[in-house]
């Protein structure tokens, strides 16, 4: 049953990546886009390819910051290993790259509630650090996006990140009569986020590395527009890519696929980027993360980690947060500092 699940899983986001790049691609001129491809300027090709390589360095330097913040001391090498072969598996499977970063961490020795909280609060992190990107572009996007449901849509979004932010934080402060009547998964939730959130050392340099992540993106990105001579401006990247991000995150398709297609010809049609011009530049940047990602298996080839790995423990490496997340008791002694 459960192997049913995944595979319906899997074959939904697989319809759903190749269903939204169908649609994309049946309205456009494919020989037109083909040329743009393989006319695309190499040495900018191979300095997009590059930054993207450059962001594992920014998204180790982030986890590594979190971990400190529970108490985890990991040797950056290890964690850069651990970053670079999850990538490699966020390209070939459905939420593969955490699995098999929970699995790579715990080979280090780091319990069950550190280890999660460090993925929640990473992945937690940089959606909040991607919602200020957005909300420092909102006055220029205001002047970009004429419908205004999209904009409240937009503006919706980040307002109820950073007011989920405020009530996470808070939430262990109540007393133990309020804290009852909240769900326990909340509870759970808010707890594994705390420390990261709250820490007093290195938060500035946490933040600084999140941001550096998405900006190494946003660079990638016109970096490619000015290979294909698309006319993106690094002011409308810097708003407009974002917001691709933001969509590519929404966990519906295979490694981004066909959403982040179909959110990039959509925000830069706004500046007028000719759509076949934006959808190489999407498909691009996709290739690109999919270099780091072979990258990043041949890194997992070679990792000391993987030497007893079985099928059975990757396997059992998924549903981690399913059993781990049993009760609130058991998260709240998860030796967070306070």
């Amino acid at each position: 049953m459960l192997l049913g699940k995944k595979t319906i899983i899997v074959l939904t986001k697989f319809m759903v990546s190749a269903g939204i790049i169908i649609l994309i691609a049946r309205d456009l001129d494919l020989s037109s886009l083909k040329a743009d491809l393989l006319a695309v300027k190499l040495h900018m090709l191979a300095l997009a390819m590059l930054l993207l390589f450059a962001q594992t360095f920014a998204l180790c330097s982030r986890w590594i910051l979190i971990l400190r913040a529970i108490g985890v001391c990991l040797d950056w090498v290890a964690g850069w290993r651990i970053v670079l072969a999850s990538a490699w598996f966020n390209q070939v499977l459905p939420s593969g790259g955490e699995a098999v970063r929970i699995w790579m961490l715990r080979r280090q020795g780091i319990k069950w509630s550190q280890t999660l909280s460090s993925i929640v609060a990473d992945r937690f992190i940089g959606l909040l650090t991607l919602g200020f990107l957005i909300s420092v572009g909102m006055p220029i996007l205001v002047s970009r996006i004429q419908d205004h449901v999209l904009l409240f849509a937009v503006a919706a979004i980040v307002a109820t990140a950073y007011f989920g932010v405020i009530v996470l934080v808070t939430l262990n402060r109540l007393s133990a009569r309020m804290t009852a009547a909240i769900p326990v998964r909340i509870m759970q939730f808010a707890a594994l986020l705390e420390a990261p959130l709250l820490a007093r050392t290195g938060r500035k340099a946490l933040f600084s590395s999140a941001i550096v992540v998405h900006l190494l993106t946003v660079t990638a990105c016109y970096v490619l527009a000015l290979g294909l001579e698309a006319g993106l401006s690094a002011l409308d990247a810097f708003v407009l890519v974002p917001l691709v991000i933001m969509a590519a995150a929404v966990p519906l398709s295979i490694g981004g696929w066909g959403i982040r297609e179909g959110a990039m010809v959509g925000a830069l049609g706004l500046v007028g980027i000719a759509s076949d011009k934006a959808l190489a530049i999407s498909i691009l940047l996709g290739l690109g993360n999919l270099v780091v990602g072979v990258i990043g298996g041949a890194v997992w080839l070679l990792a000391p980690e993987r030497a007893t790995y079985g099928a059975e423990r990757a396997d059992a490496a998924a549903p981690l947060h399913q059993h781990h997340y049993a009760n609130l008791d058991e998260v709240r002694r998860t030796e967070l500092p306070r």
